[in-house]
């Protein structure tokens, strides 16, 4: 029982070596593809289209978008548009009594005409962020008339396709870093800020997460080099990952004339925040997202840069007051177990299924799985890679299933040969032994013209003959592990008494026509002990039958002018000596073959020792001695 155990383990041990090593492989050479980024392009895009595929949320009621279009422009007559008309459209929205305006209209500079207008709009109102640029290569200053705590800056940061999906909320001062007085903050968190602290939630710095910020209980998630599909991203300041709101309408949107006619609602801006920007296709505020499925600036991946910030600010807000998800990543080691494993499971499959279109179907249904629990993970928040497992998964799926189909139909059409090989070579031995003297016993049964003795002894013949082929046919049913086939053709059963193997593999051995020195052979000596079965399994018996019949194949091909050759095998003290020697004309080279690195070989997994030494005057001598041990005890040490 225990032995079937182990020819079970071996066998699948095995076939995990064939399919497992150009697995592993696959898997190797895509985490190296992903750690030097090659893959993190195809990640943002698999981000972006989940994200843009996610159920729609209802309108935020707690954001509105003023978006100043193409008409309003030409209702005015110009652009930029005077301050004026800023410091109307200000005062008219504060009269409804918001928590917060965010301004992402640049004003460094007087507008004419009403600039002192918008000057006396800014120092009366507190509500009030106005916006200025950082980063270079553009740094505007924001408008001297409003402090530092209404300012925040509107520089978004893009990724190397192009697209933005980091926002920058906090950053230390280009120009003074280690003044932390002069440190910048966000439009959209200034903006998401001032509403909590009207909820009665203050901005402080995080717990678990020192290097971030929170808000009551809910800390923002830091952006870090390797968060998501990104590798080695810049995470200078403070980021975060933008879960943009989804939905074809996430916001309100009016339009400067909407507010100008008095026909909305009063209670559209009561105790809500107000974004202010530009929303006219003639005026370059556009940014490349691909994340969002409506869009107000009608261009299929753009969204205008109020709009960005109206989503960053309803993120912070949402996140910290109805529990909306921020948008998350796993730590590096799990993002590399998580990808080891989509890897493994086309392994397993290959395994389990052993047919190539049921490899195909299920290696096609995990594909959809792994899609499928991605797509979800994102809906709750949870950005998990998904272009490195779904390429292994493929790769490794495709390639196992073609691996197993061919392997099956190797296996296959060696069956058949095999079959029909033992099948002929069946019917030869039938036909021209035990037939042959069937046929000779019953013509002479029917003349009767042969005394009973002869008939006797062609009866006994005809069993010999028939008992042959029986053996024959067991030694064929046996399997590698139970059998060895010599270089001679001949099979033997492993599981006979060795020195009966040894026996066999000798005069098998002596009698092949294609070793040239041994035709010379005058005088055959062969002598082997008998060792307890305890001693050897299957493969030590194989192990010492090749030992023996590669010796003998090298006296055959390099004993040139041999005579005799001695083989013996001897028990002495718990030491087995297998020996071989001939009077040839010794060794004449210095240099190691492959056939006595099989001899060395051999004597390294049992655990013996061997030698090679030319023997005086002429002749060679091939030992092996090892200790007799009970093979089953010292596997359970």
């Amino acid at each position: 029982m225990v032995w079937k155990i182990r020819k079970k383990i071996n066998t699948e041990i095995a076939i995990w070596r064939q399919a497992a090593l150009p697995g592993i492989a696959v898997i190797i050479i895509v985490v190296i593809l992903r750690l030097i980024g090659s893959l993190q392009f195809f990640e943002w895009m698999a981000l972006d289209t989940f994200l843009r595929l996610r159920p729609g949320e209802p309108t935020d009621d707690k954001v509105v978008v003023v978006g100043i279009n193409e008409e309003d422009i030409r209702s005015i007559g110009r652009y930029p548009i005077p301050d004026g008309e800023i410091a109307e459209l200000i005062q008219t929205i504060e009269e409804y009594q918001p928590i917060a305006i965010g301004l992402d209209i640049v004003r460094d500079i007087p507008i004419e005409p009403d600039h002192a207008k918008l000057t006396k709009v800014f120092q009366q109102h507190k509500t009030i962020i106005g916006i200025e640029k950082i980063l270079p290569p553009e740094q505007i200053p924001p408008p001297p008339e409003l402090p530092k705590q209404q300012v925040g800056f509107s520089d978004l940061i893009a990724d190397q396709d192009g697209q933005y999906r980091r926002y920058l909320l906090w950053t230390p001062s280009p120009q003074n870093p280690h003044n932390l007085d002069e440190d910048k903050y966000s439009l959209s968190l200034r903006v998401a800020q001032a509403y909590l602290s009207a909820q009665g939630i203050n901005i402080e710095t995080g717990i678990s997460d020192p290097n971030t910020i929170r808000f009551d209980t809910k800390e923002l998630p830091r952006f870090f080099p390797n968060s998501g599909g990104y590798i080695r991203g810049n995470d200078s300041g403070l980021k975060m990952l933008v879960n943009f709101r989804s939905g074809k309408q996430p916001f309100t949107i009016v339009s400067l004339k909407d507010i100008q006619s008095g026909q909305l609602d009063p209670k559209l801006f009561h105790n809500r925040i107000v974004f202010i920007g530009i929303t006219a296709q003639s005026v370059p505020d556009r940014f490349n997202t691909s994340a969002v499925a409506g869009s107000y600036a009608k261009i299929n991946g753009h969204i205008y840069g109020v709009e960005f910030h109206a989503h960053v600010s309803s993120q912070i807000i949402n996140g910290v007051l109805n529990n909306r998800p921020f948008l998350n990543v796993w730590s590096d080691k799990w993002e590399y177990l998580w990808i080891i494993i989509w890897g493994v499971i086309p392994m397993i499959i290959a395994r389990i299924t052993q047919s190539l279109w049921k490899n195909i179907l299920a290696v096609g249904a995990s594909s959809f799985a792994l899609i499928g629990i991605t797509y979800l993970l994102i809906v709750w928040g949870w950005w998990v890679s998904l272009v490195p497992g779904l390429l292994i998964l493929v790769i490794n799926g495709l390639g196992l299933s073609a691996f197993a189909f061919y392997q099956h139909d190797q296996a296959l059409k060696s069956q058949i040969k095999e079959r029909q090989r033992t099948r002929k070579h069946t019917f030869d031995l039938i036909h021209a032994g035990p037939l042959q003297t069937l046929a000779h016993v019953l013509k002479h049964l029917r003349s009767q013209d042969a005394p009973q003795e002869e008939l006797l002894l062609q009866l006994e013949k005809l069993n010999h003959e028939i008992r042959e082929i029986g053996e024959y046919l067991n030694l064929e049913a046996l399997t590698t592990k139970e059998s060895i086939r010599l270089g001679s053709g001949l099979k033997l059963e492993l599981k006979r008494s060795i020195h009966e193997l040894f026996y066999q593999v000798y005069t098998s051995t002596l009698e092949r026509d294609d070793l040239e020195y041994l035709k010379t052979m005058k005088v055959k000596i062969r002598a082997f002990d008998p060792i307890d079965e305890k001693y050897l399994n299957l493969e030590q018996r194989q192990e010492l039958c090749l030992f023996l019949e590669e010796a003998l194949c090298n006296v055959g091909k390099h004993a040139k002018g041999v005579k005799r050759v001695e083989a013996t095998g001897k028990e002495n003290q718990g030491w087995y000596t297998l020996s071989i020697k001939d009077n040839g004309s010794g060794i004449s080279s210095l240099t190691e073959s492959k056939g006595t690195q099989l001899l060395k070989n051999v004597a390294k997994s049992l655990g013996g020792d061997f030698r090679r030494d030319s023997l005086f005057p002429k002749g060679t001598l091939c030992e092996l001695t090892w200790q007799l041990t009970d093979y089953k005890s010292r596997r359970k040490q």
